[in-house]
């Protein structure tokens, strides 16, 4: 997430202005993105007790549209879209052949013929080639990324902040539900989402407006302790709560069931795309799970690092770090399915050194109601 930028790299509406805020800039997933502004510490504190501003504009959008729109949604994903209600949205996985991940997305239903999947930046162009090759419904797709920009608002204080630039009654809006309204005057997609372990909302308008809301956000919550923050603790934020990062504990080698995504995998609903696999791993078991772990002494486990159980080789780190809100380093892996308890001492090879952890369970850090 560090490699140097580039001229080739894709930017967002906001790029002149993260350079001008003088933000850490870094390639992520061929985009020049900021991954920090005043510092990863500082700006994972203020999400967790205030709150933080991301630009997301780098994530990507594909528009689902027809007659029988909600036929290829639940062709490609493996949740279950039908039970969505207009202005509701969900988490999903986009599904290969074989049961495991294109990608992760998040679904929302704007009309029974019109859905709107919010996808990973990196991945935007293949997920759209992919949902395209599987459309045997005649359905009406857009690769539409370029038609949006995204801010992604955070934290305690994120509701009483967006609520002084819009008329949109925000308590209202329930957590995974969505509206459209004005923000500052500009026409938004307003969703009560986040992948932060914080309450807060994430704003979809055209990106001529970046500017002008990316400011008015920022000035609104100026008394309250908001920040700019890049992705550095957009991720070590994501980690405390235990949220999956594609690349990382999701992939095409791996299957809802191993990554304890689970409650996404909806075999009842009827066919998709690598249900069969899937029903069967349920049936037979699964033979590696995703757990979280702590370290036990001040190590830090970084992503790659390999783990040991009793002696045994027992997986990889898939996602390491310091967590700054809990003091503590942390981190994910795949062990063997027998080996997951909580409690369970494990070994994770850093360097030269042989550093103790613990299983424990996940996620990390759950904000209170």
């Amino acid at each position: 997430m560090t490699s140097p930028t580039t001229t080739q790299l894709r930017k967002t509406a906001l790029n002149t202005v993260h350079r001008r805020m003088n933000a850490k800039m870094v390639n992520f997933g061929g985009w020049d993105m900021p991954v920090e502004y005043s510092g990863i510490v500082a700006e994972h504190l203020a999400t967790r007790t205030a709150a933080g501003l991301f630009d997301v504009s780098h994530m990507g959008e594909i528009m689902v549209q027809g007659n029988r729109a909600l036929d290829l949604v639940q062709h490609v994903t493996c949740n279950d879209a039908s039970k969505l209600i207009v202005g509701q949205a969900q988490y999903s996985g986009l599904m290969t052949g074989h049961g495991t991940f294109v990608d992760d997305l998040l679904v929302h239903k704007i009309s029974d013929t019109h859905y709107l999947l919010c996808v990973n930046a990196g991945n935007q162009d293949q997920d759209f080639e992919h949902i395209q090759t599987h459309n045997k419904f005649g359905a009406k797709l857009e690769n539409a990324g370029e038609h949006y920009s995204q801010l992604a608002l955070q934290g305690p204080k994120a509701l009483e902040i967006l609520q002084r630039l819009t008329s949109v009654p925000l308590e209202s809006i329930r957590y995974y539900h969505f509206v459209f309204g004005p923000v500052s005057g500009v026409s938004c997609l307003i969703a009560r989402t986040g992948y932060t372990g914080e309450d807060g909302f994430e704003i979809y308008f055209a990106p001529e407006h970046s500017e002008k809301l990316w400011n008015d956000l920022l000035e609104a919550g100026t008394d309250k302790g908001l920040l700019p923050c890049g992705l550095g603790a957009r991720n070590t934020l994501r980690l405390e709560a235990g949220m999956c990062l594609y690349g990382h504990e999701i992939d095409d080698t791996t299957t809802p069931w191993e990554a304890g995504l689970g409650w996404i995998c909806k075999p009842a609903k009827g066919e998709f795309l690598g249900r069969d696999i899937l029903v069967r791993q349920k049936t037979d078991g699964i033979k590696r799970t995703l757990v979280g772990f702590e370290m036990q002494d001040r190590l830090i486990a970084r992503d790659g690092c390999k783990i040991s159980i009793t002696g045994h080789a027992a997986g990889r780190v898939t996602s390491g770090s310091p967590a700054p809100f809990l003091k503590k380093n942390i981190g994910m892996a795949y062990v063997p399915k027998e080996s997951n308890a909580p409690g369970t001492k494990i070994t994770v090879q850093i360097r030269a050194n042989q550093a103790p952890a613990r299983i424990v369970s996940i996620p990390f850090y759950k904000r209170a109601k």
